[in-house]
């Protein structure tokens, strides 16, 4: 399926939480709600190919090497009905021509490499709203790493960018990964800790706030306390998504998960159900995907869909 024009209650609903930002930015949100095989749902899911650049070429195409294409990418995306196709400026340039207006982009405009490894990491930026307006993107993402001693910079580049990127019109995609010396490696996923982030990337004034899923483990002895005290149910993963979603604004802002490392299909699949189950908006799902052959991927991609549209 490909762009949809028409509109839905439940899309209708969700714009109506971003209703202070321009039509332009509106519309863009609503091209990524109504494109591919969840239209309409209010659910997203999204094919991100940063790979390449973050861990390298070998260890991302080399299980897949039909992956070293960009094009086959582009071709992904398509054929699985994603709602749309995320990667860094050299990817998107390389086949935004070709496909242009078949699937909604966007610009990841910052990016990490593996070449050098920090305890406080700091992404460079390397592309910009221009970039993403000349593309055709929908929307703009970017990362940072709360708790990164350089977490500052971070939050007020990230301030920069999306000004402009709404006064052109482009919605917001934030990457919230907690990472850095303070945080010991379990706690970069600990249930507290990823709630924290994702209410950092809102409170930032992302329209799309992207997480991983969290585990049972709390990091912080503050936060501890509360989680006990008060009894936040944290057992099961669909609880643990539950309370990252109501941390995003009760629920209010968009909320999708990332696939994480490669894995099984079974196990990739029952854990989109417990995301799905509490309440998450989607996911965003990239070697999971691109690293399997095309028919494989495009099968795994529609089945996620599949539970997203039933939850």
């Amino acid at each position: 399926m490909g762009l949809e024009t028409a509109t839905t209650p439940r899309v209708k609903e969700i714009l109506s939480w971003y209703r202070s930002e321009n039509p332009g930015v509106l519309s863009n949100l609503h091209r990524l709600m109504m494109s591919g095989n969840l239209a309409g749902t209010g659910k997203l899911v999204i094919l991100p190919v940063d790979q390449g650049f973050e861990h390298g070429p070998a260890r991302s195409f080399q299980a897949n090497p039909a992956g070293y294409d960009p094009s086959y990418h582009f071709e992904l995306a398509l054929e699985a009905g994603c709602n749309a196709y995320a990667a860094p400026l050299g990817f998107l340039s390389a086949g935004a021509a070709d496909y242009a207006g078949t699937v909604p982009l966007i610009l990841k405009l910052n990016n990490s490499d593996s070449l050098y490894s920090s305890k406080d990491p700091c992404p460079a930026v390397t592309g910009s709203v221009a970039d993403a307006l000349k593309l055709g993107c929908s929307a703009i993402g970017y990362t940072i790493y709360p708790g990164s001693a350089f977490r500052n910079d971070m939050y007020e580049e990230l301030r920069e960018i999306s000004l402009e990127a709404r006064e052109a019109g482009l919605a917001v995609v934030v990457w919230s990964y907690p990472r850095g010396a303070g945080l010991s490696k379990d706690g970069e996923t600990a249930v507290d800790v990823v709630a924290y982030a994702a209410q950092i990337a809102c409170q930032l004034g992302a329209h799309i706030v992207k997480v991983k899923p969290p585990t049972e483990h709390i990091e912080q002895d503050a936060a501890r306390k509360v989680y006990q005290s008060e009894g936040i149910p944290i057992s099961t993963l669909a609880e643990r998504v539950k309370h990252v979603v109501q941390s995003s604004f009760n629920g209010r802002r968009i909320v999708i998960f990332s696939g994480g490392a490669a894995k099984g299909e079974a196990e990739v699949l029952e854990e989109i159900r417990s995301l799905a189950a509490g309440g998450s908006f989607g996911s965003i799902v990239g070697r999971n995907s691109f690293q399997r052959p095309m028919s494989d991927a495009v099968k795994l991609l529609t089945t996620i869909q599949d539970i997203y549209r039933e939850a």
